[in-house]
């Protein structure tokens, strides 16, 4: 997948793909609760393990993104 392929079925996806929407959304939201974590001084125990469970969200939300990607690849029509 080059880029601006990616991009394109990215795009396909979020307009015909609620699961491949609904990951998204979620990846976005455990990024953004990140950013907040790692923008503190200090994080307490709770926060650290916050931290740990939300990246560990993000990463599983992202890998199944890229397989819901490749599973449309492999299906799409060779033109």
């Amino acid at each position: 997948m080059d880029g601006l392929n990616q991009e394109q079925i990215k795009a396909h996806l979020m307009l015909t793909n609620p699961e491949f929407r609904d990951l998204y959304d979620q990846h976005h939201i455990y990024d953004e609760r990140l950013v907040a974590l790692e923008a503190k001084d200090r994080l307490s125990y709770d926060e650290q393990m916050e931290e740990t469970r939300l990246k560990k969200l993000k990463l599983h939300a992202k890998d199944r993104m890229r397989a819901i990607m490749a599973d449309h690849l492999h299906l799409a029509p060779v033109n």
